[in-house]
Order: structure tokens, then sequence, then C-alpha cells
């Protein structure tokens, strides 16, 4: 009689070339299931959230009347306390990213390029109470607050640090970059070019009055 072979155990694959298709094919459908079981996930947490936001913001700006926040956007771009904290901030809660850069419109040549880094350094820290405005990049505040979360403490106190910070940060890099550009236009020689950019932009605004 032939002699019986063992089970093999539970978990275990084949041996050899038999054992890696095994391997490749366990993992590959697990792969899935985890993702199913992430969105599963986010269908039930952070996404209607995401939705009732956004669709909040909406109608706000709707209530408000986008003319009125305009002229806001306007009005906060003539200082640099304001253009690299108050604007960068509206334009990312309105617009959210990535059309908030498109509120350089209203600026000068020569603020653009601050303004841009002040409102790309802020699409982070504008996640932890706004997720709706980054919610691609929603994974980097979640990373943050997780050690927080598993030792069952609130986030609420360092969501509103980091947005704080957030806003001292962009203020910090937005005057700083204003004064590297400024020093690059004298460098580079193109100060009277700049210049014929400022007339363009005071006579185009002058005209919409």
């Amino acid at each position: 009689m032939a002699q019986q072979q063992p089970a093999q155990p539970e978990g275990e694959t084949s041996g050899g070339v038999l054992g890696v298709f095994e391997w490749l094919g366990t993992h590959f459908i697990g792969l899935f299931n985890e993702s199913g079981e992430q969105f599963v996930g986010l269908i039930t947490g952070i996404l209607p959230t995401l939705i009732v936001l956004l669709t909040f913001m909406y109608a706000l700006t709707t209530f408000i009347g986008e003319q009125r926040v305009t002229r806001a956007v306007q009005w906060s771009a003539r200082w640099w306390i304001t253009r690299y904290t108050v604007m960068p901030i509206i334009a990312v809660l309105m617009l959210t990213n990535p059309m908030c850069y498109s509120f350089g419109r209203f600026l000068p040549e020569r603020h653009k390029p601050a303004f841009y880094d002040s409102a790309v350094s802020f699409v982070h820290p504008v996640t932890t109470f706004f997720p709706y405005a980054n919610a691609g990049e929603l994974f980097v505040w979640l990373g943050i607050a997780n050690g927080v979360t598993q030792l069952g403490e609130s986030t609420v106190p360092l969501a509103l640090r980091y947005f704080l910070v957030g806003i001292l940060v962009i203020f910090i890099r937005g005057i700083v970059t204003e004064k590297i550009t400024a020093f690059m236009i004298k460098r580079t020689g193109r100060t009277e070019v700049f210049a014929d950019f400022d007339r363009e932009f005071e006579a185009a605004k002058a005209g919409g009055r």
C-alpha cells in the first residue's frame, strides 16, 4: 500500500515555481481586498464630510456674491501683510487646489511668485479643518494626526496648531520670496521690464473699474 502523503499545513504554499505563483496570486488579490476596505472606509468616513463642506463653501460664495469675494481678494492684495496671509487663505478656501493659484491675476507680475509660494504652502495646513480644499493630499494631515488618534486623544488642538503654524509659514515664505524676486529682477537687469508690467497692470485695473 502506498504511504499516505501528509496534508500541507494551512497557510503554506507549495515549493518551487508553483509556490511562487501561489504566493503572487494570494497577495495580488489581497492588494485589491485591502483597497476595497479602504474605499469603504472613505465612503463611510471622510467623503461625506468633504462633499458637505464643499457644498457649504459653494453656497456661501454664491450667497456672498462672486463680486464681493473678488473685491475682498483685491483688497487683500494691496498690503504685504494681507497679501501673504488673507489672500492665499481666501484663494485656497474658495477655489481649492489647484484653481486657487488663479487669484494671482489680481497681482502685478513682481508679486505673483511670492503669492504662489504662499498659496502652495497652505494647501496642506488647510486640510486640518477644510479637507475639501485639497482632498487629494489629505493623507499628509491624516499621517500627522494618526499618532494622536491611536492614543485616543482629540486631534483638534493639534489641528489648530498645524493651521496657525501654516499661516505663519506662508507669511514668511511670501515675504522672503518677494524679496528674492525683487533682488533677481534688479540683478538680471529687468527693472524696466517689470516697470512696464506694473504700468500695464495699473492701466488694466483702472480700465476694469
